[in-house]
């Protein structure tokens, strides 16, 4: 029998974060394409954020057992949002800075902080990574969604994994926002 090179899942996700990072950066020293227009002027997207999220495992155990509450809790937040750069493709660059409370409906409070690095499609389709801190302890997030728009008014609607080693947090959050 051959030894087991079982590397744990935070690590794998680090990899994966500077691997990101690294192609990021690669990217940033290059020249657009021919013919492809490159705007960075901030712009903000911000806005409140509400959904619910399940917890598995180790983390909805201690939900049951320090406070009789249910592995399903509602989110309330705030999505600070920044479009970094945006081309005439429509592909855009993006932070998010999302602040949540959940729980409050079972008497909880529960906060997190996420901040996400992410890409947006001209047909709106998004994706971002990066660091969550919650009382669970520091995790990474994984967060894919759309925004639709109408006229300057957006409406994301996001799905997004919090991986941690006490177990798995799965939110579906949505909200709007106003282009400013």
């Amino acid at each position: 029998m051959r030894p087991s090179l079982s590397v744990p899942l935070p690590v794998r996700l680090s990899i994966l974060l500077v691997l990101f990072l690294g192609l990021n950066a690669a990217l940033a020293q290059t020249e657009p394409p021919a013919g492809v227009q490159v705007t960075t002027e901030p712009m903000t997207l911000s806005g409140p954020r509400f959904g619910i999220t399940y917890v598995t495992a180790d983390l909805a155990r201690r939900l049951d057992e320090e406070f009789d509450a249910s592995p399903v809790i509602t989110q309330f937040g705030w999505q600070f949002e920044t479009r970094l750069f945006a081309t005439d493709t429509g592909l855009s660059g993006l932070t998010e800075l999302v602040p949540l409370i959940g729980g409050l409906e079972q008497g909880l409070f529960l906060p997190s902080l996420s901040f996400l690095v992410g890409l947006r499609t001209a047909s709106g389709f998004e994706v971002g990574l990066g660091p969550n801190a919650s009382l669970g302890g520091a995790a990474y997030v994984l967060a894919i969604g759309a925004t639709t728009r109408y006229g300057d008014l957006n409406f994301p609607v996001n799905l997004s994994t919090v991986l941690s080693g006490e177990g798995v947090r799965l939110s579906l959050l949505v909200g709007f926002n106003l282009a400013r």
